[in-house]
């Protein structure tokens, strides 16, 4: 017991706090007068920082427990709070940062990935961060990790963008996108994003299309090997996710991504970057051949596809440290580029 006790007490602890950035532009010309970003930190403010960014409908919440902080934040772990200064952001339109449904509904400005990454900015150099040692980005994170080394070059030092591709949004991918932010916007209770009551239907429709994007063949089929068993699983699957789920929200989210096009300037990448997915990703599929084709592009990149395992997630590995740390491992062992 006092063995145990003394480990709970070494554990790192995540400190919350939320800054306001007065009267913030977005790339849309508009403004708002202020910008309430939400975040958790760990270990002890210092110039030089490690970025931890969570994807679409996310927060940084995610990555607290166990699974995710237990692998790479403790004593002796690649990024050992008691060294590093770790900064996990609320992103604009997510958590407990700004949003839609904090008011302002279909008022609110519209967003791109740009806006969000000068938020994130701006949140550093509130922080005292003039340097990242490494943007660690999944999923959305990972886009933003890409134009975060375009647009930043020389305050990134390195990258592990997780499941995500370095080119625009299409395909599939795009298409899916698209269904979802139609299913909201056409079902009659949308009412422009006024509605009073949500409109149940089309976020219905939705999620269902994210549940899709996001699982794994074998790993639902281990989860709900029988036909009870698979409609039990989603039922509760969908509950949950209309609780939790605001339609503004998810559609400011998901148009987001419209101006995500990094592939123009990927030779003028300065910074190590190791680039992962994983084989089951629905959303990333490898059979395209895009991440290593344009990860070939970048002047110190690497592109990693981890096989299909039990142990992998589909689209959702990239939340799993144990399957790719050794990769994180690597990148923090390599000599600074010049």
């Amino acid at each position: 017991m006092l063995a145990l006790a003394l480990l709970l007490a070494a554990a790192p602890a995540f400190r919350e706090g939320e800054v306001v950035l007065r009267d913030f532009k977005f790339a849309s010309g508009q403004t708002l007068p202020a910008l309430r970003l939400h975040y958790r930190t760990l270990g002890q403010p210092r110039p030089e920082a490690v970025l931890v960014l969570h994807g679409t409908t996310g927060s940084s919440a995610q990555f607290t427990g166990d699974q995710f902080a237990g692998e790479l934040f403790g004593d002796g772990q690649p990024l050992d709070a008691g060294k590093t200064f770790i900064v996990i952001p609320d992103n604009l339109g997510h958590g407990q940062s700004s949003k839609p449904s904090d008011g302002l509904h279909a008022r609110f400005p519209r967003y791109g990935y740009a806006d969000m990454v000068e938020a994130q900015r701006l949140l550093l150099e509130k922080l005292g961060v003039t340097h990242l040692k490494v943007i660690i980005g999944t999923s959305m994170g990972c886009m933003h990790a890409w134009v975060w080394l375009e647009k930043s070059p020389d305050f990134v030092e390195a990258a592990l963008p997780l499941a995500c591709l370095p080119v625009q949004i299409a395909g599939r991918n795009r298409v899916m996108r698209k269904m979802v932010i139609d299913a909201i916007r056409t079902d009659p209770a949308w009412r422009g994003g006024e509605y009073k009551k949500p409109p149940r239907r089309g976020l219905r429709a939705a999620l269902d299309a994210l549940l899709v994007m996001g699982s794994a063949p074998l790993v639902l089929q281990g989860r709900a090997p029988t036909r009870d068993a698979a409609d039990a699983f989603y039922e509760a699957w969908m509950k949950k996710r209309l609780t939790e789920t605001d339609a503004n929200d998810f559609v400011y989210a998901f148009e987001a991504s419209s101006d995500y096009d990094p592939r123009p300037g990927l030779e003028q990448i300065k910074a190590r970057v190791i680039a992962v997915n994983s084989a089951d990703d629905f959303i990333n599929p490898p059979e395209l051949g895009i991440l290593e084709r344009e990860v070939a592009r970048v002047p110190h990149g690497k592109a990693v596809v981890l096989p299909i395992s039990e142990a992998t997630r589909g689209h959702g590995t990239h939340t799993l440290p144990a399957l790719w740390k050794q990769y994180l491992l690597e990148l923090l062992s390599s000599p600074a580029t010049q």
